[in-house]
Formats: C-alpha cells, sequence, structure tokens
C-alpha cells in the first residue's frame, strides 16, 4: 500500500501566479530567502483541505465525495489581491496574498471539510479564512531578521491582481524534492454551472 500526501485546492491561473510574481519582487528582494521560504509561483494554489498521509486506497472515497460536493455547489468568482500575514504582522509566520470569495465558495469550502470529516480526516480548529500562501518565515530568526522583514511587510503593497473563475476543486499529491515541494493533480471534480 502506498501512501501518498495530498491536499484539496483550487487551481490559481497562471496568469494570476505571474502577477503575484511581479507585485512581490521589491518584498522578496527586501525579505530574502534567509528570511522567508518563498512558494514558487507556479505551486501557488487556495488549498481547501488539507488531508495529509492517504493511503491509495482511500483515493477513491476522497474523489467520490469530491464529485458528490462539488456537484452541488456552482461555479463562481474569487477576486485576487492585497497582501498579508498570519498569525499577526509582528510575528508573521506564513505570508499571503487576500482572496474575496462570495457566499458560494464558503459552502463549498465547508461541504468539502464535512465530507472529508466523514470519511475520518480531522476537521480544522477555527475558522477557515481562504488565502495564497506565498512564503513562509523561517524558525529561528534573530530579532534583527524579524524587524527586518516587518519592515518589508509594512513597505511592500500589493493590490487588486484579478479575478480567478472557479469552476473545478482539484485533488493534489504533494512530493517533496530538493528544491521544494512539487504538486501533481490526481483527479478534477467539476462544480455546477449556473
Amino acid at each position: 500500500m502506498t501512501i501518498l500526501r495530498t491536499f484539496i485546492a483550487i487551481e490559481i491561473p497562471e496568469s494570476i501566479q505571474i502577477a503575484i510574481q511581479k507585485e512581490t519582487l521589491n518584498l522578496r528582494s527586501s525579505a530574502d530567502s534567509a528570511l522567508v521560504r518563498w512558494i514558487a509561483p507556479a505551486n501557488i494554489h487556495l488549498t481547501l483541505k488539507f488531508l495529509g498521509d492517504v493511503s491509495t486506497t482511500n483515493l477513491q472515497f476522497i474523489k467520490q465525495m469530491l464529485t458528490q460536493e462539488c456537484a452541488q455547489h456552482s461555479a463562481f468568482d474569487l477576486q485576487i489581491g492585497k497582501l498579508g500575514s498570519f498569525p499577526t504582522p509582528k510575528r508573521p509566520r506564513v505570508i499571503w496574498v487576500g482572496v474575496q470569495a462570495p457566499a458560494e465558495f464558503d459552502k463549498l469550502q465547508r461541504a468539502v471539510e464535512s465530507g472529508a470529516a466523514r470519511l475520518g480526516y480531522t476537521p480544522e480548529a477555527g475558522d477557515f479564512s481562504p488565502h495564497l500562501t506565498i512564503g513562509r518565515v523561517r524558525q529561528n530568526l534573530t530579532d534583527a531578521g524579524m524587524q527586518k522583514l516587518r519592515t518589508a511587510l509594512t513597505s511592500n503593497h500589493v493590490g487588486m491582481l484579478g479575478t480567478v473563475k472557479v469552476n473545478a476543486v482539484h485533488l493534489y499529491k504533494s512530493d517533496m524534492q530538493p528544491t521544494g515541494s512539487a504538486y501533481t493533480q490526481l483527479s478534477s471534480a467539476p462544480l455546477k454551472t449556473p
């Protein structure tokens, strides 16, 4: 039995990935790789549910759940833009670009979370906040490094970058490579067309 590291996500088009890359060029120069592990543009996506390690025998159940849940929700648009960090701007751990989502997105995300819970996957604690992770702050930064990062975050801004038309949800596997994670799409579940 093979184990795969998997997650459920919405694909972000290449045009938005490139726009994020261009808009954050100064930020990535100011807060270099000694401070932040920056995500490759091609890997930027909107995670709905991180499943973690999944056996290949369970993949079919996940695919069926996704198909059933997605068939009940209509396609929608997301607005992409603005820069932020979790948990707080003073102690950033994750750097993100924001996602403005309609109510249909919230319903879809809750349905995916509920479907995964029925299959035995642990529900996320707390409220879901849609975002596109663009960087993860390195652990054990010095006070000077953290101050440099905070300065870079407050002096760089990202405007609205565009609209993403969402008409499907995807199941991905993640493989660790020396250059970072490589994501492979395993299946797609279409949303209802309005």
